[in-house]
């Protein structure tokens, strides 16, 4: 049975291998910062199960070492309130809502970010506390402060990181308002997605600093952004390759969706094909036509029910061919995705790295291929 420090060695090298870890000081802190401490029990999904059921998988269980060093993320609680400690037996449902996000990305994210000896950074979302200990071991304790909303994953990080040897200034509050101190920071990381940049870490990164931020919104399309502070309020960046999704962060979080009905409407052939809006980026750029929609169905059969105003659309292939969209409400939810996507594919489609993002004191636009080309506003 190989040893933590073993397991840690070999998950750094297949990193390195791939060019996930390119920096030695990063290299050195994933090697040293033991994970089983911050994830000692998490949820496994039941295979087969629907709803997706979970039973929790404990120190001590054959396999449970080797498994916190596979490259996947853990979950750790459930609903914003269920831990694996909670279920003492049996199996329980409900929506992931914390987790120890899975290596690679976290290493990855760190390298992102371009932090140097000397930076401070704030991190938004503690987590687990294993990549604020990453952190801590790179850039020292008092270089590191890290915010987290839910005061039980917080008390558990802030053990497991003490156990790890590190102290970090540790915060239980909103991290969607910045440090409550108001101090500077050279770097900011969220390790939860949100619909807009809070204006807080806007005023807290130094003009010139960084912001490193995976945005979202009610459909559940996502997109890093890296960011550079042009002034106190004001920021401009692109988005990176790849594919990032977080937890979107609770007071961000779309409000508790009642029961569906789906009503009669106005019926005209759609100009795209539906199921575009299925794959990543062709979601992400419907996302942002209709930024208050939540997204339903799959393939050709979609369904968007707007949040705010109850308007919906819904696709529905031609027997003849090609394809019908029904919309009602005061909100034309399917042209408005329609004229994005068309925009979109104009352009070539491409993936998220083709964006950019613009952010002052009054409008967040992200734009497609340069500042003055298309835009879509974020719903601040």
């Amino acid at each position: 049975m190989s040893t933590s420090a073993e397991l840690r060695a070999a998950m750094v090298a297949a990193f390195t291998r791939d060019d996930l870890v390119t920096d030695p000081s990063w290299d050195r802190a994933a090697k040293t910062v033991p994970r089983e401490l911050f994830v000692g029990s998490y949820f496994l999904p039941v295979e087969g199960s629907n709803p997706t059921e979970y039973r929790p998988f404990r120190e001590g269980e054959p396999g449970w070492l080797e498994s916190v060093y596979a490259n996947q993320t853990l979950i750790t609680q459930l609903d914003g309130r269920t831990r694996p400690e909670d279920v003492p037996d049996g199996t329980v449902t409900g929506a992931p809502s914390s987790s120890s996000t899975l290596p690679s990305l976290v290493l990855r994210m760190w390298h992102q970010l371009d932090t140097e000896a000397g930076h401070r950074v704030l991190e938004i979302g503690t987590g687990t506390g294993y990549s604020t200990a990453l952190g801590a071991h790179r850039l020292g304790d008092t270089n590191i402060t890290s915010i987290e909303y839910d005061p039980v994953v917080g008390g558990a990080a802030a053990a497991a990181i003490k156990a790890a040897g590190y102290a970090p200034r540790l915060i239980i509050g909103d991290g969607l308002l910045g440090d409550p101190n108001g101090d500077d920071y050279d770097r900011l990381i969220a390790t939860c997605a949100v619909r807009y940049v809070p204006p807080p870490w806007l005023h807290q990164v130094k003009p010139g600093g960084k912001i490193l931020v995976t945005l979202s919104g009610w459909s559940y399309a996502f997109g890093l952004a890296l960011l550079t502070v042009t002034a106190p309020g004001e920021a401009t960046g692109r988005f990176l390759p790849g594919f990032t999704s977080f937890m979107i962060a609770r007071p961000h979080d779309r409000p508790p969706r009642q029961s569906l009905s789906l009503l009669p409407g106005n019926e005209r052939p759609s100009r795209i094909d539906p199921e575009v809006i299925s794959t990543w980026t062709g979601g992400w750029v419907a996302q942002l036509a209709a930024p208050s929609a939540e997204r339903m169905g799959a393939g050709r059969q979609q369904i968007l029910s707007d949040v705010a105003t109850g308007s919906q659309a819904r696709t529905m292939p031609n027997p003849d061919g090609g394809w019908t969209v029904l919309q009602r409400g005061p909100l034309r939810l399917w042209d408005q995705v329609e004229a994005a996507v068309e925009a979109w594919q104009a352009a070539g489609k491409p993936h998220q790295d083709g964006f950019g993002i613009t952010v002052s004191e009054e409008r967040q636009r992200v734009w497609l291929g340069t500042a003055d080309g298309p835009g879509w506003d974020l719903p601040i």
